[in-house]
């Protein structure tokens, strides 16, 4: 029979590897964890989802970042309401991960241009395109990629980091001896967490 992982009951030790997978999900583009699902609500109050990629997770400060065009329906949502949940499940793991927390869109500022700075020229072009994201097509091909010239800031209008603070963490772990799911929200600087039901 398999060893339980080592947070299986312990609070703290689950909440730590919950970070910890978002971290590896940062490195490692294979980690399920490194293209979570985020969901927003549309000005009409309908669910949306979508992938995205994360960039930056910083347990200590409990904050997660990915990008995204300022001119998509994602940013125009984040913008609005301010809100956002992410989702994971890494399957060889048994592990569900859903975050919860306030978003905030960086254009023009210091971070911006960092992640700006740090992105490969290959995820660059994709801020280039044209028209905007979401805009209907005469045909599928019907948009223009500009030049994947790393020098260039062919794009850089359109691009922005979004930094969620996270709220609320809802971890899951499944095992045929008895499933773990634990509750963790922020506290002032520090996270306070139950089990729960799974």
């Amino acid at each position: 029979m398999d060893a339980l992982p080592s947070f299986y009951d312990d609070l703290d030790g689950f909440r730590a590897e919950g970070w910890r997978c978002l971290a590896e999900g940062v490195e490692n583009r294979h980690s399920p964890f490194h293209t979570p699902s985020l969901a927003t609500v549309d000005a009409a109050g309908r669910p949306r989802l979508r992938t995205v990629v994360l960039r930056a997770a910083e347990a200590g400060e409990g904050r997660l970042r990915f990008h995204c065009d300022r001119r998509s329906d994602k940013a125009r949502e984040l913008a609005e309401s301010g809100l956002a949940a992410l989702h994971v499940y890494d399957p060889p793991a048994k592990l569900q991960l859903r975050l919860e927390g306030r978003a905030r869109l960086h254009r023009d500022d210091a971070l911006a241009d960092a992640a700006w700075a740090a992105a490969l020229a290959m995820s660059r072009v994709c801020y280039g395109v044209e028209p905007a994201p979401g805009t209907a097509l005469a045909a599928g091909d019907a948009y223009a990629l500009p030049d994947e010239d790393p020098e260039a800031r062919i794009g850089r209008e359109n691009f922005c980091a979004v930094v969620l603070t996270v709220e609320r963490i809802d971890l899951l772990y499944l095992d045929r001896r008895g499933h773990r799911r634990a509750v963790f929200w922020r506290e002032g600087e520090g996270w306070r967490g139950t089990w729960v039901a799974p």
